[in-house]
């Protein structure tokens, strides 16, 4: 029902639009992550020209901005970033671009993270000592579907402040998405619905969000902390608890090395399947909502596949 209700909303309000047409707009904007332009191009569709900064396939807690990024970002009129501790090189580029308007406060300015109701808090410290900090809240809320509902929400406010008369049609674009999604999330609980409780191992804890929506039990990483390999001891560890638990699945990303995931998979018959966290960051997850289809179709494949 709520998403026959933003379908009915966002048919009035692009009636609306149709009614008191306004000039086409291009708004340049610079977001810090692939997931990010991806839903501000659902919520601006062509009155926005987006790029993205940080590469899909690459471990975002290494990642090295570049010349190029600070150049794009002198002429963009909004920046939108993830927050906490995932992007912390981005205050650094804005102030090295001189635009006035992105930097920290300013009017172009958006830090998505302060709508999200955020898991695992646990101090406000960003310069953890050796691996790197989720003390400020795991940062990977993206991976929740539902909290494209506040994502979007803010990027749409952020759009309508610099382009008020656009406005209705930014609410129209998101409601239209967020009304196509409801519908998806419902189709991937269905499929992950067998296997709620199922005991996992990560190797990164990037999932959280993605567990907690679905009713996923990750019940131990690869990393004992978030960036710090897994010692001999941790490695014992692991084993035994999937021993115990029958674990049928261990999950690893795209730049994570497969070598400590296969050892524990010779070692329990558990399978390991490679999840992506990222728009682009492969051919067949080209947008936010193929992002899900794609991680939880391998899920549902590995998850339904006999133990060997």
């Amino acid at each position: 029902m709520m998403g026959l209700w933003r379908l009915v909303l966002a048919v009035l309000l692009w009636w609306g639009c149709w009614q008191s047409p306004v000039a086409a707009v291009s708004l340049k904007v610079v977001t810090t992550t692939s997931d990010l332009a991806s839903l501000v191009t659902v919520v601006g569709g062509d009155r926005v020209s987006v790029s993205s900064i940080a590469l899909p396939a690459q471990d975002p807690h290494t990642f090295e901005p570049r010349l190029t990024d600070v150049q794009q970002l002198r002429s963009a009129q909004l920046v939108v970033k993830v927050g906490l501790d995932h992007d912390l090189w981005l205050d650094r580029l804005t102030q090295e671009s001189g635009n006035p308007a992105l930097q920290r406060g300013g009017a172009g300015y958006v830090d998505v993270s302060t709508v999200i109701p955020l898991l695992e808090v646990r101090s406000v410290s960003l310069a953890p000592s050796d691996g790197h900090n989720h003390g400020a809240g795991n940062p990977h809320y993206w991976l929740d579907p539902l909290n494209a509902d506040a994502m979007t929400g803010i990027i749409a406010a952020a759009l309508a402040q610099i382009d008020p008369e656009s406005s209705k049609t930014y609410e129209a674009n998101r409601l239209i998405f967020l009304a196509t999604l409801e519908q998806k999330v419902a189709e991937w609980q269905r499929q992950l619905a067998p296997y709620q409780g199922v005991p996992l191992i990560a190797y990164h804890n990037s999932y959280p969000y993605l567990a907690r929506r679905f009713r996923l039990k990750i019940i131990d990483f690869i990393e004992p902390r978030p960036g710090i390999p897994p010692s001999p001891s941790h490695l014992t560890k692991l084993l035994r608890e999937m021993k115990d638990e029958h674990v049928p699945v261990v999950i690893q990303e795209l730049y994570e090395s497969d070598r400590v995931p296969r050892l524990l998979s010779n070692r329990t018959g558990a399978a390991v399947v490679t999840l992506v966290s990222s728009v682009g960051a492969i051919p067949e997850v080209p947008n936010y909502l193929s992002l899900f289809d794609y991680n939880v179709h391998v899920l549902a494949t590995a998850l339904g596949r006999p133990k060997v």
